[in-house]
């Protein structure tokens, strides 16, 4: 899953990191904030045991710091400790703090007495906390485990130094969602090409449909926006070195993705920045409007929460721009655990990643998760339905996948990023475009350099 936003539905949504890890770089100093927020113990037993013990860790206890607090997430997640245990003979107790909490406070929390294992991210925000030397490498629980995975998720889970710091459980695509019955409808087909798209939600304006519905009130939905058509214009790799900056924002790759996308805006939900996503995603939901990008752990999660019909939601990959990149791309950020540096018992919680990293594992989690999507290598998951059927083949489709901006690239770029993208959304023109690049640039320079 990802973050609770402002106006949060039940459904479980983009772990919103950018308030918090944007002060992630400033690193605060305070011990514990994240498990004196809330408590839910799967234990009333809570032994320790010792760190590096080389004895038999069953019996003992480890603490789990998580942020899946949505009720579905947090019933999923039960489930999975609940089978750990069983494997491991490790008992778990769970510390649960709402996502922003968790979030705001990861820092400190890492820095202070943290539990002993931590739901987090990969990539970007996973390298952050390893290179502080705030986890502990798991490259021994990767000899057991790494034969479960393919190369793309052990290098999601490597760390700058070559180790391994994150044990993935799932990941989820950003696509172009729709309602089969209103294509039907409407006669529409599913467009492969900018042309076919900007055609297609033009179409949809003359039917009385509003184009695309798009909420961005709490920010991070324009960052996905941005990525697909960065991603699709100028290629992964610039996606990658723009987050990284060594590829400026001034550069005339970035401007392109603007005018694209100013092309676009006529035909997306007006007063989107007012507007949180799960508005937007009840639009599509009761067909008002005709299509909808977002990741599938907030629009199917929605339809799933809200009891709509799940079996008449679809979606597309974000058609072709350039010929040269075609779709190989796509967001499809990966969750995780991690091991704290300050973990008590390393080894009982070593033992419960081990179990995690498997194939049972996911599939037990996503019993529950209807959005996720597992990553181990020939995962059965016999309830899957056909949105996370579709998932599967289509990440499965890519050369290579983006975490999202707010994981790619460092917190405060991406924090100084959602106001740039709320400017541009408020005014499209290419006077504005211009300035905010150079804002984007100044930016860029102060957080890389400092």
């Amino acid at each position: 899953m990802s973050g609770t936003d402002a106006g949060s539905s039940p459904s479980p949504t983009r772990r919103n990191l950018l308030r918090g890890v944007a002060g992630a770089a400033g690193l605060a100093a305070a011990g514990g904030l994240l498990t004196a927020c809330s408590s839910d113990s799967d234990s009333s037993d809570k032994k320790s045991g010792g760190s590096g013990s080389t004895g038999s860790v069953a019996g003992s206890t480890v603490t789990f710091g998580s942020n899946y607090s949505d009720p579905a997430a947090k019933t999923a997640f039960a489930a999975l400790t609940t089978a750990a245990t069983a494997s491991s003979k490790v008992k778990v107790t769970i510390n649960t703090v709402d996502h922003n909490t968790f979030q705001q406070n990861i820092t400190s929390y890492l820095q202070g007495t943290p539990d002993d294992l931590f739901t987090w991210f990969a990539g970007y925000r996973m390298q952050y906390f390893a290179a502080q030397g705030l986890a502990q490498p798991l490259d021994d629980v990767w000899e057991k485990i790494g034969g479960n995975f393919g190369p793309a998720a052990k290098k999601l889970s490597t760390g700058l130094d070559g180790h391994q710091y994150l044990v993935p459980l799932y990941n989820y695509p950003w696509v172009v969602f729709y309602n089969k019955s209103e294509f039907a409808k409407h006669h529409y087909t599913v467009p492969t090409t900018w042309d076919e798209y900007v055609a297609l939600a033009k179409q949809m304006k003359t039917d009385g449909l509003i184009p695309i519905a798009f909420g961005d009130k709490d920010g991070w939905p324009a960052l996905g926006t941005f990525d697909i058509l960065n991603m699709r214009i100028n290629g992964y790799d610039y996606h990658m070195q723009l987050m990284s900056h060594k590829i400026p924002w001034t550069d005339q790759g970035v401007a392109t993705v603007f005018q694209h996308w100013a092309e676009l805006l006529p035909y997306m939900q007006t007063g989107a920045n007012g507007r949180i996503w799960q508005d937007a995603a009840k639009t599509l939901e009761s067909k008002q409007a005709g299509m909808m990008f977002q990741g599938t752990n907030q629009v199917a999660a929605q339809y799933v929460t809200d009891k709509a019909n799940l079996d008449d939601l679809d979606f597309f990959t974000f058609p072709t721009v350039n010929p040269k990149w075609g779709q190989d791309y796509m967001d499809a950020p990966t969750d995780g655990f991690m091991l704290s540096k300050k973990a008590k018992n390393s080894d009982a919680a070593k033992a419960i990643l081990e179990y995690i990293g498997s194939g049972a594992a996911e599939a037990e989690y996503l019993k529950t998760d209807q959005w996720d999507v597992g990553l181990a290598n020939g995962l059965q998951v016999p309830t899957y339905n056909a949105i996370q059927k579709k998932s599967v083949a289509e990440i499965g489709k890519c050369k290579a996948v983006a975490q999202f901006m707010d994981r790619d690239s460092d917190p405060a770029m991406a924090t100084a990023m959602i106001s740039i993208l709320q400017k541009f959304i408020d005014d499209p023109s290419t006077g504005n475009i211009a300035s905010l690049q150079q804002s984007a640039e100044k930016q860029a320079k102060a957080i890389y350099t400092s």
